[in-house]
């Protein structure tokens, strides 16, 4: 498989030959993304640059992007078995392995997802990872700005979904969908395009930016305007490879492995999702929907027995679901991101 170095700039003001011998260790990071597009560009790379900057040269990253060394699907095993040092996962594109992060994916608990990165990751390091990712290291959470339902049809209440083909975010979604009487089209984010274009799919599940970054303006120009739920990627880094840093390059690693880099790297995406949100909002050839309050309570309301399902799972694997829910609360709304 040929082997594709992405240079992340200069490594502080060394030159090229004290960066060589300054340098111990080289680190792989996958990523499934687009290297163009919001969460490479404003969240992926900055974090990895960051890294380089703060070791003076002795850690370099080389990030594969847009699946070049696996799919999607694949990343979370990737990093555990050492196939890369550092890889970008969506928990939500397995569905069942990680139920107590699941609960992050229900819609209509979080509306600010710079604040609820924060959150998430406070929560999950005390109330999860222990539990689902201890093989490998958390170093930061990473949502798109709340996202929303995206279609060829208007739909804006939860029975306008039945008989729909609808492209979910994740499992959960993809349950929520079913729960409405729709059918749920599972494809990773860059399958979505021909998902729609071939007709399998009706309507997607997305952020907002990823209508331009995923050429998705004309497929679904019928926009349901409300914040519908949130996909929280997870950067996770080989155990081994942590294990094998010196102190000294383990504390540069550590400190990016934060709840504070969690919401700087979700405020870059943020930042894109509310600027495509905008640019599509100055196109005539794409439709707004504004949910009434009625209709927004009726979605939350459809949405409930999620959570009766997520706490089936999270018992059935000896998990206490209730503390667990109310400890993700409880952190939402301390950092002020409940819906």
């Amino acid at each position: 498989m040929k082997k594709v170095s992405v240079a992340l700039g200069a490594l502080l003001s060394l030159t090229a030959g004290n960066a060589a011998v300054a340098q111990e260790v080289t680190l792989r990071l996958s990523h499934w993304v687009p290297p163009t597009i919001a969460p490479a560009t404003k969240g992926i790379n900055p974090w990895a640059e960051s890294v380089q900057e703060a070791s003076e040269g002795r850690i370099a990253i080389q990030i594969f992007p847009a699946q070049q060394l696996g799919k999607a699907p694949d990343h979370y095993d990737m990093a555990q078995q050492g196939i890369v040092d550092i890889a970008y996962v969506n928990p939500g594109y397995t569905a069942g392995r990680f139920p107590i992060y699941a609960l992050t994916e229900i819609p209509f608990m979080a509306d600010d997802s710079v604040a609820a990165a924060k959150a998430i990751h406070e929560w999950y390091m005390e109330n999860g990872a222990a539990a689902e990712m201890s093989d490998v290291k958390v170093c930061f959470v990473h949502p798109h700005g709340p996202g929303a339902l995206h279609s060829q049809e208007t739909i804006t209440s939860p029975e306008d979904v039945k008989g729909k083909n609808i492209r979910p975010a994740h499992a959960t979604m993809a349950r929520f969908v079913s729960l409405l009487g729709g059918g749920p089209v599972q494809v990773p984010a860059p399958e979505v395009r021909e998902a729609l274009s071939k007709g399998t799919a009706e309507a997607v599940t997305f952020p907002w930016g990823a209508m331009f970054d995923f050429k998705l303006t004309d497929e679904v120009p019928v926009h349901l305007d409300m914040p519908f739920y949130l996909s929280s990627q997870v950067m996770v880094m080989n155990q081994g490879s942590y294990d094998g840093l010196s102190d000294e390059n383990k504390a540069v690693i550590d400190d990016h492995c934060t709840p504070e880099w969690s919401s700087k790297t979700a405020a870059g995406w943020l930042e894109d999702d509310m600027a495509a949100r905008d640019k599509l909002m100055a196109d005539s050839g794409q439709t707004f929907n504004t949910p009434t309050d009625e209709e927004v309570a009726a979605w939350r309301e459809a949405a409930l027995p999620l959570i009766d399902e997520w706490k089936e799972s999270v018992t059935a694997k000896g998990g206490d679901a209730d503390a667990i829910l109310e400890a993700y609360k409880a952190a939402l709304e301390a950092n002020d991101a409940a819906y």
